[in-house]
């Protein structure tokens, strides 16, 4: 087993109901070396108390407070800023990291040496009749990106995986971030997008595994970025950051990623903002829709 030190990052924003869960699942991590920097975004909730407790129970946790919100980005940067380890991982505080996650991919990276290793996640979705949240299978086109491991590869040899583009799914070694000068956007929804990209065609090579390394939350209260592509302002940032994901790989001359990534985009995201569009009260959402289907890869 790896003896690599790790930190995860942790950033919440009035997420009291789930942090609890989120943090006991890290500490029934069976890797022994990790410390984790949780980031309270201005939380007006009791996200501060559950961190609070939590590094005055356990030196592992280190907690920073940000005084006025400032969205993920920003938390996740406030986290890098203040690793000192070997090796850099990331869960939000509403998700539940499986109990081998740490050690399946430092284990990795600990054997091929390469820049990054990126695992598969499920989505944890509300119960139907009670107040509990159950975990899903593997969704295909995550399958697509990280089955069967693959070490050491690259854009070229597996175009597919840059349709992982969660931050929550990945390792990265520590000194790969300043070497590429990588940081989260600021001030926007859909942070993961344009950086997954960067890691992508940066790295001189990453691994893919297929083991489960996080349950991704689907909020009851439908709170979560994901569940408000309605919203006109939260879909102009989606499409924005999706366009410029595909643009940071055409630059590269990640040629196949680009036809993986656009036809993962028609299939997956599309249909259902498509359906939004035709019942949507504001025309807005629908041109910008529209323009940027036109902007595709065929």
């Amino acid at each position: 087993m790896s003896t690599t030190g790790v930190t995860v990052i942790v950033p919440g924003f009035d997420v009291a109901e789930y942090a609890e869960e989120a943090l006991d699942s890290l500490r029934a991590q069976s890797h022994p070396h990790w410390t984790a920097v949780l980031v309270d975004d201005a939380s007006r909730d009791d996200t501060a108390r559950i961190f609070a407790d939590a590094e005055a129970d356990d030196p592992r946790f280190r907690v920073v407070r940000h005084d006025e919100q400032r969205g993920l980005g920003a938390a996740r940067n406030t986290g890098l800023s203040l690793v000192q380890t070997p090796y850099t991982a990331f869960l939000d505080a509403d998700d539940v990291m499986r109990p081998d996650a740490l050690s399946r991919l430092a284990d990795t990276l600990d054997r091929t040496g390469s820049s990054f290793v990126v695992g598969a996640y499920v989505r944890l979705r509300p119960d139907a009749d009670g107040p509990g949240y159950t975990a899903g299978d593997v969704q295909p086109w995550v399958a697509a990106a990280t089955d069967p491991a693959r070490s050491a590869t690259s854009l070229a040899q597996h175009p597919a995986a840059s349709g992982n583009i969660v931050a929550w799914s990945k390792m990265s070694r520590t000194d790969f971030w300043g070497e590429q000068g990588l940081r989260f956007p600021e001030g926007r929804y859909y942070e993961d997008q344009v950086l997954a990209q960067r890691m992508y065609t940066a790295a001189a090579a990453f691994d893919v595994i297929p083991d489960v390394i996080v349950e991704w939350r689907q909020r009851r209260d439908g709170g979560s970025i994901t569940q408000r592509l309605g919203e006109v302002e939260v879909l102009r940032d989606y499409l924005e950051a999706l366009g410029e994901g595909i643009a940071v790989l055409r630059a590269a001359g990640a040629d196949a990623a680009v036809r993986e990534r656009g036809a993962l985009i028609r299939t997956l995201d599309l249909p259902p903002l498509l359906a939004i569009a035709e019942t949507h009260p504001d025309a807005a959402y629908g041109i910008a829709l529209e323009a940027f289907v036109e902007s595709l890869p065929a």
